[in-house]
């Protein structure tokens, strides 16, 4: 059995979702079927989940939202008008969301329930269409299908049970399609993944079916060793591990949503992306282990929007919790970090820039000079980090000096450098208007 997710871009509109039917019907192994919400048709459009999210703030702040319901509206009538088949959905979507807004629900609630109507109308509209070229195919809730999450609003965890259920999806004959994106409390209140999460769902459902693959279609052929809008025609990265997608995934790869392998690789199922443009294309294949390749870096990622708080203290490392106390100052004011380079009597803490307001930075730094006595404490702003990620790299020699050199030919001065205690990438940080540069350089050093 495979489990096969189709991305914002596959169903944007009812010339990709001839070409999704005709995916699943080329392979009598595709039984489950994951959908997004319709994304952008053409480069400046916006899509259907944007648009049910502005769709909320109108109603919220007391402003016509009845323009943005007819835009949503026009989307679906549109696609199911040019599939040829019924056009009941636009009357349920309007009734859902006046129901939605009409209800008793906390406004964290009303939104996830808002935001959740994209994916679940496509499902419906993509089993009516399936149905209507003579396949045995049915619409499935996620809450029937047996998606039990925690209660926690736009965060939603998956709840371990969950998995016993979605098993019963075996023993079904038709093809079922699900909905991404969201599932059910216990006491069935509707709650959504962070964004992107219709790829955490797809991960989830391969995971409770143990499917033989789980197959991720985009709208590229595979995953790229470099972002190919830093560098032209890039090389295509024909296998990698679940480990260097992660990394990939959380330096600024934006094929798959950072979270959404975890399931997959529990239960240790091999994830395939493809383009639903070209689905006989090879695609990127990830899994547990793979064998050794002559190059070991597979893929050079690059992300902006960092700080780093540094703070210097003669003797720091012989002061003992030292860095217990200063992330938990962080704690305090509910700021994650990222990273923790550090020295003998220095310690740099990498944070995501949208994680510190002004407000919260005069009270962090007012704290760690009260509270820790440090020599010096700065803010650096404008950071962006760069991840060089392979498995093989932790046995080859001189990877590090390779790196640097790259820096030093682009005239790019290295921030900070951190090698990943994984032992599967080197974090380099510099100022974020370098990123181009530096990317290209690494890029002409391990893959030219």
């Amino acid at each position: 059995m495979k489990v096969a997710k189709f991305g914002g871009s596959s169903v944007a509109n009812a010339e990709q979702l001839q070409k999704v039917a005709n995916i699943i019907q080329d392979d009598k192994e595709r039984k489950v079927i994951v959908v997004s919400a319709p994304g952008k048709r053409f480069s400046d459009d916006i899509k259907v989940t944007d648009l049910l999210i502005e769709l909320g703030e109108a109603y919220f702040n007391k402003q016509d939202y009845q323009g943005k319901l007819q835009i949503v509206l026009d989307r679906f009538h549109e696609i199911t008008k040019e599939l040829n088949i019924t056009d009941k959905i636009i009357q349920e979507i309007r009734d859902g969301v006046e129901g939605i807004l009409a209800s008793d629900d906390s406004d964290a609630l009303k939104m996830d329930a808002l935001k959740a109507t994209g994916e679940d109308s496509l499902a419906k509209v993509l089993s009516a269409y399936l149905q209507s070229l003579g396949l045995k195919a049915t619409y499935l809730n996620p809450g029937e299908a047996g998606i039990l999450v925690s209660d926690n609003p736009g965060s939603a965890q998956i709840l371990d049970e969950s998995y016993n259920q979605l098993y019963k999806l075996r023993e079904r004959d038709e093809i079922v399609v699900i909905p991404g994106f969201f599932g059910y409390t216990k006491d069935g209140k509707l709650i959504t993944f962070s964004r992107g999460g219709s790829d955490i769902t797809g991960s989830i459902v391969a995971a409770g079916v143990k499917a033989d693959l789980y197959e991720n279609f985009t709208d590229v052929d595979s995953v790229y060793c470099v972002n190919p809008t830093i560098v032209e025609n890039p090389k295509e990265i024909t296998s990698l591990t679940y480990k260097e997608m992660r990394e990939l995934s959380y330096a600024g790869f934006s094929v798959f949503h950072d979270e959404a392998l975890i399931p997959a690789f529990k239960a240790d199922i091999p994830v395939c992306i493809k383009n639903t443009n070209n689905p006989q294309g090879m695609g990127t294949i990830i899994v547990s282990k793979k064998e050794p390749q002559p190059n070991p870096v597979v893929g050079i990622a690059s992300d902006t929007g960092f700080i780093s708080i540094y703070v210097s203290k003669y003797l720091m490392n012989r002061e003992l919790g030292f860095g217990r106390k200063l992330l938990t100052i962080l704690e305090d004011e509910d700021i994650s970090f990222e990273h923790t380079p550090s020295g003998i009597d220095d310690l740099s803490v990498i944070i995501r820039e949208s994680s510190l307001t002004k407000e919260k930075e005069e009270r962090v730094i007012a704290r760690i000079k009260d509270e820790l006595d440090p020599d010096t404490v700065s803010v650096d702003r404008d950071l962006a980090l760069i991840m060089v990620v392979g498995e093989g790299m932790d046995s080859t020699v001189g990877l590090a000096d390779k790196a640097t050199h790259a820096f030093t030919k682009a005239n790019v001065n290295i921030e900070m450098m951190n090698q990943g205690s994984s032992e599967v990438s080197m974090m380099f940080g510099i100022k974020a208007d370098k990123v181009n540069e530096s990317v290209k350089a690494l890029y002409n050093t391990f893959f030219e």
